[in-house]
This record gives structure tokens, C-alpha cells and sequence, in this order.
């Protein structure tokens, strides 16, 4: 790029140490509406990731010996920080992402805000365990302390909701960290950084580094003197992290990708059903590990359902993000929105499955503006095998399959023959059935007539290829301290 078009465009820093330090070399991340460069990003690697563990270790003594209500304050300070700028966080957000604006300000960055008062509160109310061993003349008492430097790797679809969920937890329980936040995404994570002095947080307590997975996050993942590893993403990239974080010995919590059912039995209340499932395929373009991509219906209203869920679907507005009456924004990058539509709305069709709706079927009518952004339709497809991709993988776009069946007992064979077991949907007013589906569905939540309804205090993540642990109030904790048993002979 010529001089002038860089001096024009946002240039994002490394804050390292409690301060912004410029890299040597960036990467350029794009508004997937225009499809225009919208910031440069620093392109960083060993060297970067060194001197923030550094930071991060130099800054842990102090951090650590912190009383939790110390802590506590400081990230309160912190959301309220947040808060007071939550329409600007929005608007770099939407920019940033392609999501709504609507989708920004009332979900991600409320949600960001939520994530530090959450944990500024629940790190007040742990309790260790004791027990006592009269006959020995023991007693025994657990107590738990912070782990040192946590290394944390975000994605791109919710980048600050995501960002301060780990963030959040690991200083709440007096850990220092060094965060990756993806290269498309970063601009909310610098926005933050900009906040932690103000808000009375040491410097190195916090460190963002910005770069790519097979660099930054490479580095990190293979720091010695990082112990633990919280990352969000595809099940590819956990694989490597598995693999790389192995000869150390880290502790790993992974959450990852998701082929999510839905179920929905013929008892079903459809007025309340179909607006969610729409939400559910559809909402931030189907960007989100939970939604919902294989949507299983009884027979006996298969081809009612069918009807008023596209009709529904169709109803939804794709466009200009920054457009408050718009549902759906733009896909992440133009490589991700040729994936979705070549490995999978194609694929479908070639393998004889009908597209209702969406992509190739309905036109699509951009603003001047957006022409040469990534949109896609919300896409439905029917009459799809359950050994093909579009069931089997995960798409992390606005497709959605819907199909047809006749029993219980198959929907949970067939909703469980994926790899994945991340979240389900169970729909149906019979109390008994939904309490037998949901126990015999290999998921690590099951959401039933409702879903994304979250209590942050419960644990969250997936079984089988969905990931590694959990995260929420007591396992979020329980990860970022190491525990000791103490025991006492008197």
C-alpha cells in the first residue's frame, strides 16, 4: 500500500507490559461489508510473545498476592469502563466482524461488560474444603492458589465476548495472561487495552498480542513459561495445540466447534418453535459455536414445519450491518464465505438435496456500498443424508438442514452419529420425553423450548470432538488454580 492509504487507516499495537509497542511487520484485516482493508494488524511471533510472558511473569508476584476483593475491584472498574463506551465498542465491533450493529450492542459487548462483573463477583464466594481424621489425629484442608501465566487464544466470531470470557476468570483468580485474539478480529481487544490503566490494572497483568495462530499463537502454545492454555476455536487447530503443548505438560481447556440438533417433536409448540430455530441457524450469520445446523422434525408435521420456516427464514434482512432494522450482516472473510457455499450449499445440491431457500435461490440486494462484501442468505436445505458434510461438519455459516423422523429412539441415534456433541435443542410439551431425550443426548448442553438462555454460574463446553473441559463459575476457577492438600497432625 502507498504511504498515504496507510496513514489513513487505524494501525493496532502490541500492549505489552502496560504499554502499546509497535511490531515490524502487519497484516491487513478487512470490514467484510465493503470488503475494504480496515486496519493493520501487528504480524507478531516469538519475539513479541517473549517479552509479553515476561511481562506477564514479572508482573505475577505482585498481582497474585492481590486479596481477591482487591481483584474484584479492579475489574468492575474495568466493566464499567467498558460500558461507558459500549456504543463505540459496538460500532468497531460490527465494523470489525460483519455482524450487526443490533447484534454488537446487545449481545457482544453487554455481554463483555457482563463477563468481568460476573467474575469480579464469584471469586468472592470460593470456599476450600476441610475434613478431619480424629481416630489419626488429622485434619485435612484443600487451599487453592493462582497457576502464573495463562495463555489465551480467542476467535474471530464474538472477538471481545469471547476475549474477556477467559480474560475475565484467569486475573479474577490472580493469574497474569497473555492473550491471542484473532488477526481478523482485534481491533476491541486494543480498544480494551486502552482501559486497563485507567481502570487501576497493574501493567503485565494484562498482554495482548496480536498476529496469527501458526505464529503468535505457535509461540504461545509453545512457551515454556506458560502452564496453562484456554482456547476457543476449531477442532484442527486444538489438535496442534494438543500435540505442541504435550513435552510441557500444560493444562488445557478447549472449547470448539459444535453440528448442533434440533429436535423437534410433533407436540412441538411451533408459534414459539420456529422464530427461535431461525434465530438459532441463523443469528450472527451462523457464526456462533451453539447454533443450530441439523434440525431433525417428526413426520407427522415435517411439511408443515418445512413451510413456515422458510417463509420465516426469508422474512429475515441481509445488508449493511450498520443498518439497525438489518438481522443478518456479513460472513468473516471472502475465503470463509466461498467455503460455506462451495463445500457445502453445492455440495448439497450435487448430492441431490433441495436448497428452499437462501444461497443460489432467492437474489440477493446489496446497497451501493456492500457490493463487494461477503453476504449470503439465510440457506435451508432439505432432503439431505445424514452421512453427508453439510450433517457431518460443522459449517459456521447461515446454512441449516432440516429433516425428517419418526421415533425417539432414531432422532437420538441419528442426532448423536456426529463427532461433535456441543449443544441440542429438544422441543416438545412432554415433560417426561424431554427429560429422557435430554439425558440421552451426548451434549454438553441441551436447551429445551428455548436456546442460548445462559447461566454463567453452570458449566459450559462439549463432549467428544466439541472440546475439553468446562467453562462457568466453580470450573472456570477450578482451572485457573492449582489446588494443595494440607495435612495436619496435632
Amino acid at each position: 500500500p502507498t504511504m498515504a492509504h496507510s496513514r489513513a487507516l487505524l494501525v493496532l499495537e502490541n500492549f505489552i507490559g502496560g504499554k502499546f509497542v509497535p511490531c515490524s511487520s502487519y497484516i491487513d484485516s478487512y470490514n467484510p461489508s465493503t470488503g475494504d482493508v480496515y486496519c493493520r494488524v501487528p504480524d507478531s511471533g516469538k519475539e513479541e510473545v517473549e517479552a509479553a510472558v515476561k511481562a506477564a511473569k514479572d508482573a505475577f508476584p505482585i498481582w497474585s498476592s492481590k486479596s481477591p476483593l482487591e481483584r474484584s475491584q479492579i475489574l468492575n472498574k474495568l466493566a464499567d469502563l467498558i460500558e461507558h463506551d459500549l456504543e463505540a465498542f459496538a460500532q468497531a465491533e460490527s465494523k470489525d466482524q460483519g455482524k450487526t450493529i443490533t447484534f454488537a450492542r446487545t449481545v457482544d459487548i453487554p455481554r463483555a461488560v457482563h463477563n468481568f462483573r460476573f467474575f469480579a463477583s464469584s471469586i468472592l464466594h470460593h470456599v476450600t474444603e476441610c475434613t478431619e481424621m480424629p481416630a489419626m489425629g488429622c485434619v485435612h484442608y484443600t487451599s487453592r492458589a493462582p497457576v502464573g501465566v495463562a495463555g489465551l487464544i480467542s476467535p474471530w466470531n464474538l472477538p471481545l465476548y469471547l476475549l474477556t470470557w477467559k480474560i475475565a476468570p484467569a486475573i479474577a483468580c490472580g493469574n497474569t495472561v497473555v492473550a491471542k485474539p484473532s488477526e481478523m478480529t482485534s481491533v476491541t481487544a486494543w480498544m480494551m487495552c486502552k482501559l486497563l490503566e485507567k481502570a487501576g490494572m497493574p501493567p503485565g497483568v494484562v498482554n495482548v498480542v496480536l498476529g496469527t495462530g501458526a505464529k503468535a499463537g505457535e509461540a504461545l502454545v509453545c512457551h515454556p513459561e506458560v502452564p496453562l492454555i484456554s482456547f476457543t476455536g476449531s477442532t484442527l487447530t486444538a489438535q496442534r495445540i494438543t500435540e505442541k503443548s504435550a513435552p510441557h505438560c500444560k493444562r488445557l481447556s478447549l472449547e470448539l466447534g459444535g453440528k448442533n440438533p434440533s429436535i423437534i417433536f410433533d407436540d412441538a409448540d411451533l408459534s414459539q418453535c420456529i422464530p427461535t430455530t431461525v434465530r438459532s441457524s441463523f443469528a450472527n450469520q451462523g457464526e456462533i459455536c451453539l447454533c443450530t445446523s441439523r434440525i431433525f422434525v417428526q413426520r407427522g408435521i415435517y411439511s408443515e414445519f418445512l413451510k413456515r420456516f422458510v417463509a420465516e427464514a426469508k422474512k429475515w434482512k441481509t445488508g449493511n450491518p450498520s443498518d439497525p432494522t438489518i438481522d443478518m450482516g456479513a460472513l468473516i472473510s471472502k475465503e470463509h464465505l466461498e467455503k460455506v457455499v462451495r463445500n457445502y450449499v453445492k455440495k448439497a445440491q450435487a448430492e441431490g438435496a433441495r436448497v428452499l431457500c437462501g444461497e443460489g435461490v432467492d437474489p440477493l440486494a446489496l446497497p451501493p456500498g456492500n457490493q463487494k462484501g461477503y453476504f449470503m442468505l439465510p440457506t435451508v436445505i432439505a432432503e439431505v443424508k445424514d452421512e453427508s458434510c453439510c450433517m457431518q461438519e460443522e459449517i459456521f455459516g447461515p446454512v441449516t438442514c432440516v429433516v425428517a423422523f419418526d421415533t425417539e429412539e432414531e432422532v437420538i441415534k441419528r442426532a448423536n452419529g456426529v463427532k461433535y456433541g456441543l449443544a441440542a435443542t429438544v422441543w416438545s410439551s412432554n415433560v417426561g420425553r424431554v427429560h429422557r431425550v435430554a439425558h440421552k443426548l451426548q451434549s454438553g448442553l441441551v436447551w429445551t423450548n428455548c436456546w442460548l438462555v445462559r447461566d454463567l454460574n453452570l458449566p459450559f463446553g462439549g463432549m467428544k470432538a466439541s472440546g475439553v473441559g468446562r467453562e462457568g463459575a466453580k470450573d472456570s476457577y477450578e482451572f485457573f488454580t492449582e489446588v494443595k492438600t494440607i495435612t495436619i497432625k496435632h
